[in-house]
């Protein structure tokens, strides 16, 4: 899985999380008040943005010897850093859709001229800035799907390969799609993606929720005086022989 993901662009583990985890995370994201602007609810969406600084306690529950198992085998020597979170629920019937693109932005405390770094955007209040290729090619996006996900509910469409063309210009993008396959994901299984994969997501037509928690990592560290706005270190913690076993065994049994 570690050389499709390389290779393609992504991947996908099965089982990672237990049904019985994936309850306790909806729980926990049901019960929090949606009072902030980082909400965002309508009949087609329900997002979080900067999921970890309005839900902290799900932190804890994110951070099972599994996932963390996966992250070890993903990232060898130094763990990682978690550098954005978002949550994403695309209830029965949503009209909403997400256009062809690659997630080339990333979410920074501050606006600083450094060479290499620009665009710049505030949106809402948040700064994000298109970093070099080598930062965007350091981070590795987990989506967490927490209900089974196919082609009637949203699941991704990704182009493999476009990942290792760079930033490509939307009037490019025709060039590529033709090669899309989608993305079906079990309940507790994990997508793993680069950000410069190009993908998408259709409207629903299935009377089944698609609900995912979106987990950007990376080891890269930034430019001096500058910092990811959302960092979370991952505290230090062996991960059980146990659940090194599983992650192995995950690797060698997901499908694409």
């Amino acid at each position: 899985m570690k050389t499709q993901l390389r290779t393609d662009g992504y991947a996908i583990l099965p089982d990672v999380f237990s049904p019985e985890e994936t309850a306790g995370l909806l729980r926990t994201i049901e019960s929090t008040e949606a009072n902030s602007a980082n909400f965002r609810r309508n009949q087609d969406v329900f997002a979080i943005r900067d999921l970890l600084g309005e839900v902290p306690q799900l932190w804890p529950q994110l951070l099972t010897p599994r996932l963390r198992a996966v992250l070890a085998e993903l990232f060898p020597g130094p763990m990682p850093h978690l550098v954005k979170a978002i949550y994403f629920d695309k209830p029965a019937g949503s009209n909403w859709l997400v256009a062809w693109h690659q997630d080339v932005m990333v979410a920074v405390d501050q606006h600083l001229d450094l060479p290499g770094y620009g665009p710049w955007s505030v949106k809402a209040g948040e700064t994000t800035v298109l970093p070099p290729r080598e930062i965007l090619e350091s981070i590795v996006t987990l989506r967490l799907h927490l209900d089974a996900c196919d082609a009637t509910n949203g699941a991704l469409r990704v182009v493999p390969g476009s990942h290792r063309h760079g930033v490509i210009p939307n009037e490019q993008h025709p060039a590529f799609t033709p090669q899309a396959v989608t993305c079906a994901v079990p309940a507790g299984g994990l997508m793993l993606m680069q950000p410069l994969t190009l993908h998408a997501s259709q409207r629903s037509t299935s009377s089944w929720s698609r609900r995912v928690v979106h987990l950007e990592f990376s080891t890269a560290e930034l430019p001096a005086g500058l910092q990811w706005r959302e960092l979370r270190e991952v505290p230090v913690a062996q991960a059980s022989a146990c659940a090194v076993e599983d992650a192995s065994t995950l690797f060698s049994h997901g499908t694409s």
